[in-house]
């Protein structure tokens, strides 16, 4: 008597059709020519279905790349000098056209701590980039002017300030450029100005030092977070599709686990449902937390913003974003099956990684979805960790929470409907079993 669950030779050739042999492809029986239409209108079929695809999605990428900045960003002016030298520049600086930044003047009265607070304001990205001349800076022009100092450093009169650690790409290809090219103008038409007026003075150059006369006035950059962690680019960019590729794998490996096991068809529909919620969470929190330890063996740092804090800050971000991405591909396998779930996939991922490259505020307005996409929130926050920027992790646990919430309230009513749907399928499934 055969063992229950045993297959023998003869139940695997008994499992075998009647009909079924084997044929050439280009076979001219019925059975080739039926089996190779079916063959050509599924490809031919899912090939539209991908062209389609490249389309709607790779467009949404394409479109956030083909023109940045599509918009100018803020910068401020503030004059601590309240002289000549602040004056001028403020006007020769308002009266420049620049394709990337809008300038506006800001009140010294406003910083009421001096630079101090105008640095503050740049981390607190109330703008992009700010310009400060400096308190005092037309008197040491002026003195330098007088005499030979040789200590007279032009470059002490103006100060740029940027956040090079909120988006590193933004920064390094527009704002410091644009910053700098600016203030080479401005500077260069008022040294012109003064090198003028001192060629009309009777003492001419004499009792001028060369430093001053090269340089009467010039300009620091202060890059006040530099983005100075070349592995972060792994964790606020790349290492996001990591992430979802990572969730996208739990989700298939559920799909086995249930199918290998018959929990699919066994199990009664809310035990089922919590199955299908509960394990890949757990799973979520166990990866996350070696993708956090992975950055930290390759040395990024956790503790410049909150301490020894920052490594479960940044373990809980990761898995928070994990369940977030994760769960939503949970939901919609469910409602697409396996046939079709890849094409949500490349969705998720596009849409995601599309607001991750460049600000939002320089991308066209149809961009604005960045600040509920779970890439951008997972990046902001990390960034806050890791350098120290403007911190908004309430926010960035808060919306990935809500995706977490909307997976948790769909996943059972699809999964419910689903088992609704074919009801006296199900019965048999569960009568054989």
């Amino acid at each position: 008597m055969a063992v229950s669950g045993s297959t023998t030779q003869d139940d695997t050739e008994a499992s075998i059709p009647s009909t079924f042999h084997q044929f050439q492809f280009l076979d001219r029986s019925d059975v080739a020519r039926k089996a190779r239409w079916t063959y050509f209108k599924i490809l031919f079929f899912r090939t539209c279905l991908v062209i389609a695809v490249v389309f709607a999605v790779f467009s949404i990428y394409w479109g956030a790349l083909c023109k940045v900045p599509a918009r100018r960003v803020t910068g401020w002016l503030v004059d601590f000098d309240g002289d000549r030298v602040g004056q001028s520049l403020t006007t020769k600086l308002l009266n420049l056209t620049c394709p990337d930044i809008i300038w506006t003047v800001q009140p010294a009265s406003n910083f009421p701590n001096g630079v101090v607070d105008l640095e503050n304001a740049v981390v607190g990205e109330q703008c992009w980039v700010a310009i400060a001349i400096n308190a005092g800076a037309t008197a040491r022009l002026n003195a330098a002017l007088q005499s030979d100092d040789q200590a007279y450093n032009g470059s002490t009169a103006i100060t740029a300030f940027g956040v090079e650690a909120r988006n590193e790409n933004a920064y390094r290809t527009f704002l410091r450029p644009a910053t700098e090219t600016a203030l080479q103008k401005i500077t260069f038409s008022l040294s012109t100005e003064i090198i003028a007026e001192i060629q009309a003075n009777s003492t001419g150059f004499r009792a001028i030092a060369s430093s001053t006369i090269v340089r009467p006035v010039w300009y620091t950059v202060d890059n006040l977070r530099p983005f100075d962690v070349p592995v972060a680019t792994a964790v606020t960019f790349v290492g996001l599709i990591y992430l979802l590729i990572l969730a996208f794998y739990v989700v298939n490996s559920g799909i086995l686990a249930r199918a290998e096991s018959n929990l699919e068809t066994q199990l009664t529909t809310g035990s089922l449902i919590r199955i299908r919620l509960i394990t890949p969470i757990f799973i979520y929190l166990v990866l996350s937390f070696f993708y956090t330890l992975v950055s930290l063996a390759f040395h990024l740092p956790f503790t410049r913003t909150y301490g020894p804090a920052g490594f479960v800050l940044f373990w809980m971000l990761s898995w928070f974003g994990m369940m977030a991405a994760g769960l939503a591909l949970e939901t919609m396998i469910t409602v697409l099956t396996t046939k079709y779930v890849q094409l949500f996939l490349i969705l998720w991922i596009i849409s995601n990684v599309s607001v991750c490259l460049w600000p939002v505020e320089m991308l066209p307005p149809v961009y604005g979805y960045a600040r509920v996409a779970p890439f951008y929130q997972l990046s902001r926050g990390v960034r806050a960790i890791v350098f120290n920027t403007k911190s908004e992790l309430g926010l960035n646990f808060g919306v990935l929470t809500v995706w977490i919430l909307i997976s948790c309230t769909t996943l059972p009513l699809v999964q419910a409907y689903r088992r609704g749907y074919t009801p006296r399928a199900f019965r048999k499934v569960q009568e054989k079993s």
